[in-house]
């Protein structure tokens, strides 16, 4: 049976209630979980509740509990096509709210085979951030194998790092080394959110260092032969792998609020295998 994903306004009550009683958050989610709710979503709506309780700027609500305020968004591309400086990049479709963009042609085949290539020899079990403790652990729920490039590591990712962050509308200073993911067949990624929950005790050693997450973009490195497509839970939209495209979505305002609507994960790989490449915008210089 499938995880869920989705929080009803039944759960959201008992969530909120138990909190007010006194409840300790993780006892909660732990109860989630036996009632079949996928772990890491979880964490993220009883922690969301739980700093809005407590009048902290959390996920998706303001100190006062209000919805998430949309405003200018950081991709402010206007044509249909993006020129940068050594490429252009063609926008395919894209959503006002959330902000998320489908774009074809981020990078050229050979660059694809370039990156798989630099990351093939380095790769290790993918890991997540640890809600608690902040440290990264290996989960059941994301089945992949990764490695990090350092910001302008060397030529070829330097030319990367200088379009995507052009494509992104951010500076290149404030983004996290580009990520490569490698899935397997049956590989996949729970629905996630990308920032840090600022009431998670392990976000704080994170946010200290260049401040929130607030954009993703991931790129897909190859054809997948089936399987493996980005999906957005909350919304019904899915984005299948094409090998130089890229989804991306923002998710954090000026407020500190950050969007809920941007739960994502990554499909089972039903045949073959996927690579994708990922980087990470943060509100200050990041490193």
């Amino acid at each position: 049976m499938d995880r869920i994903t989705h929080v009803s306004p039944e759960w959201q009550g008992w969530i909120t209630d138990n909190l007010q009683r006194g409840c300790a958050p993780m006892s909660l989610v732990e109860v989630m979980v036996e009632k079949n709710f996928d772990p890491m979503f979880a964490n993220a709506v009883v922690f969301q509740l739980s700093s809005s309780a407590q009048s902290v700027p959390a996920v998706g609500t303001t100190a006062a509990g209000g919805a998430y305020q949309y405003e200018a968004p950081r991709f402010n591309h206007v044509d249909n096509v993006i020129r940068t400086a050594d490429r252009d990049v063609r926008i395919v479709s894209r959503i006002g709210q959330p902000v998320i963009a489908v774009l074809d042609g981020l990078l050229s085949p050979e660059e694809c085979d370039e990156l798989i290539c630099q990351s093939e020899q380095k790769l290790q079990r993918s890991t997540i951030v640890d809600p608690q403790t902040g440290k990264h652990e290996v989960i059941a729920d994301r089945s992949s194998f990764g490695t990090f490039f350092t910001l302008n590591e060397n030529d070829f990712i330097a030319r990367l790092d200088a379009r995507i962050a052009a494509v992104m509308n951010w500076p290149i200073e404030n983004g996290e080394g580009i990520q490569i993911l490698n899935y397997k067949t049956a590989g996949e990624y729970k629905p996630h959110y990308d920032y840090f929950p600022v009431a998670d005790p392990g976000s704080q050693m994170h946010l200290n260092n260049g401040g929130q997450r607030v954009s993703t973009m991931v790129m897909y490195l190859n054809d997948v032969a089936s399987g493996g497509e980005t999906i957005f839970p909350e919304l019904g939209l899915s984005v299948t792998p094409k090998k130089g495209s890229a989804v991306y979505f923002e998710y954090t305002n000026s407020q500190e609020q950050v969007d809920p609507l941007t739960l994502h994960g990554g499909a089972p790989v039903s045949a073959g295998e996927k690579w994708i490449a990922t980087k990470w915008m943060r509100q200050r210089r990041f490193g």
